[in-house]
């Protein structure tokens, strides 16, 4: 299995098709007003909570292309036909990544990478925000994200690496489910003991 990762501080070298306005669950959140997200923003319901994220489409059209993508096919959720995946990878005051792997760790297939737009997009790597994982490549990103849950600047293109982690999205509603996730039990690769399984993503509109 590829491993899709970033690295840490002194280690950073290293379908169907359907509208998901109206997949998954039915209602996002039972009776729920989403007039209090803005329209584009994706809900995404875990077997620990929920949370909202907003996309930057201006800054990073086309790594937030690539994630629509994945959101429209059920990718992330299941809805494709081939198992909801997970967060597979969470370490306590640094980050939680999921997006990749399914519930019996095996690795979905993809599209092909994106360019990395972490140097062009003026983005920074700051709590909340959500981010492209990738391999050493640094085009080498696929469908795996990670969320930030502390400012982690150097991870930023310029850096701690010449070519950075590409910021495409904020956590704009339930960063404490995050934070929770981060914190739970893991084994010795920093997967949590217990699934973290991504259930449902609801696009708003």
């Amino acid at each position: 299995m590829k491993n899709t990762f970033f690295c840490i501080a002194s280690v950073l070298l290293a379908t169907s098709c359907m509208d998901k306005s109206g997949s998954g669950s039915g209602v996002p959140g039972e009776g729920e007003d989403l007039s209090q997200y803005n329209s584009g923003a994706i809900r995404f319901t875990t077997s620990e909570g929920a949370f909202v994220i907003e996309l930057y489409e201006t800054q990073a059209p086309k790594t937030t292309e690539n994630f629509l993508r994945y959101v429209e096919d059920g990718f992330y959720d299941g809805q494709d036909g081939k198992g909801a995946t997970i967060f597979h990878r969470t370490i306590n005051d640094f980050m939680i990544q999921g997006g990749g792997l399914t519930e019996d760790g095996e690795e979905k297939s993809t599209y092909a990478p994106i360019e990395n737009e972490a140097a062009t997009s003026g983005l920074s790597n700051i709590r909340g925000t959500v981010v492209m994982a990738r391999t050493n490549d640094p085009n080498s990103a696929t469908a795996q994200f990670f969320i930030n849950t502390l400012d982690n600047v150097y991870l930023d293109a310029g850096e701690a690496t010449e070519d950075g982690y590409a910021v495409f999205g904020l956590v704009t509603s339930g960063m404490d489910v995050v934070d929770d996730i981060s914190e739970l039990e893991t084994d010795g690769n920093d997967r949590p003991l217990d699934n973290v399984v991504i259930q449902d993503v609801w696009l708003i509109e």
